[in-house]
C-alpha cells in the first residue's frame, strides 16, 4: 500500500476547496501551526525587566516625596520580602549617576539631591543667614575629628579660650551635641557631631571626613608641617565610651539643660573677639576640667 502523501495547507478555506478539486482525496491536510510572535527567552527577560523598572519606580516615589533621607528598612517596605533593597537602590543610583538631580548616601540613608556640579544654580542669599566665624569653624572641625572631646580639650588644641557662645552656634545648628560627661575631676561635657552634620556636609560616615593626603591635595595645609604631624581617625560611635558617663549622671541629678548653665547665650561673642591666648589669658580662662563642669 502507497503511503498517503503529507501536503501542507493554510487554513485559508479557498486554499482547501482547490487543493480537493485536485483529487488529492488521499492526500492528509495538516494546518500549518501560527508561527510564535516572539523569542520565549524575550519575552521573559521583558518580563523581568518591567517588573524590575515598577519596583525601581517605587523607590524613586517615595525617595522624591521624602524631605528627609530615607533608610533601606524604610525603603523595603513598598517591596515583596524576597528582594534585594541594596541591589535596587544601587540600580536606581546608576540610573541618575549623569542626571541633575542623584541619589546619594548620607549617614547611612539615601536622598535625592542636586548634582554636585550643578549646584550654583540654586544658591541663593537670605537675610537671616549666619556665617560660622573661623572660631567656629575651627572648634567644629575638632570636635569632629576629636569626638567625644571636651571644652578644656578644644582649647588646649586650638591654644586659646573657647567662648560659650561658639558651642551655643553650634548646637544651634544641629551640627554638634553633649554625648555625655568624662570620667574626671568635675566631670566635664563631652561633645559630638549629629546626624544633621553628616547631612549637612554629604557624609554617609564621619570617617569619610577627609584624611591627611586630602588636606594636602586640597591645598589647606602647607609644607611646613611638623615632622610627626598626623590627622586623628574620626568616629561617631553613639554609645558612650568607657571614659564617658551619660548625661544625668552628674552625681547631683541635673539634666541635660541645667547640665548646660555654665554656657550662657551671648548673640555677640560667636565671633572671635573675646578669645584670648591661653598662656596671655586670665587664670579662669583656660579653663581645667573641674572648672569647665
Amino acid at each position: 500500500m502507497v503511503p498517503p502523501r503529507l501536503t501542507l495547507v493554510s487554513n485559508n478555506a479557498r486554499d482547501r476547496d482547490a487543493t480537493a478539486e485536485n483529487g488529492d482525496s488521499e492526500a492528509v491536510h495538516y494546518a500549518a501551526a501560527p508561527l510564535p510572535l516572539s523569542d520565549p527567552e524575550a519575552a521573559v527577560d521583558h518580563l523581568s525587566k518591567s517588573v524590575l523598572r515598577e519596583k525601581l519606580r517605587r523607590l524613586e516615589a517615595l525617595l522624591f516625596a521624602s524631605a528627609e533621607p530615607l533608610d533601606a528598612k524604610a525603603l523595603a517596605g513598598c517591596l515583596e520580602p524576597e528582594d534585594d533593597i541594596n541591589a535596587l537602590l544601587a540600580e536606581l543610583q546608576s540610573d541618575y549617576k549623569d542626571r541633575g538631580v542623584v541619589l546619594v548616601r548620607v549617614a547611612g540613608r539615601w536622598q535625592f539631591r542636586t548634582a554636585e556640579d550643578l549646584s550654583y544654580l540654586l544658591e541663593r542669599q537670605q537675610k537671616d543667614e549666619r556665617k560660622l566665624s573661623k572660631a567656629a569653624h575651627e572648634t567644629l572641625a575638632i570636635i569632629a575629628y576629636h569626638q567625644p572631646v571636651t571644652r578644656a580639650e578644644i582649647e588646649e588644641i586650638r591654644g586659646v579660650s573657647t567662648s560659650p557662645g561658639t558651642l551655643d552656634v553650634l548646637m544651634e545648628t544641629g551640627w554638634i551635641r553633649p554625648r555625655g560627661r568624662r570620667r574626671a575631676p568635675g566631670r566635664p561635657l563631652t561633645y559630638g557631631t549629629t546626624e544633621t552634620f553628616l547631612v549637612h556636609f554629604g557624609l554617609d560616615n564621619i570617617k569619610d571626613l577627609p584624611g591627611l593626603a586630602d588636606l594636602k591635595a586640597a591645598g589647606l595645609l602647607d609644607g611646613n608641617l611638623p615632622p610627626n604631624f598626623t590627622v586623628p581617625s574620626p568616629t561617631d560611635v553613639a554609645a558612650l565610651m568607657p571614659d564617658e558617663l551619660p548625661l544625668t549622671d552628674d552625681g547631683d541629678g541635673e539634666d541635660e539643660e541645667a547640665a548646660q548653665a555654665d554656657l550662657p547665650l551671648d548673640d555677640e561673642s560667636e565671633g572671635d573677639a573675646g578669645e584670648e591666648p591661653l598662656e596671655d589669658a586670665p587664670k579662669d580662662a583656660a579653663q581645667s576640667p573641674k572648672d569647665e563642669g
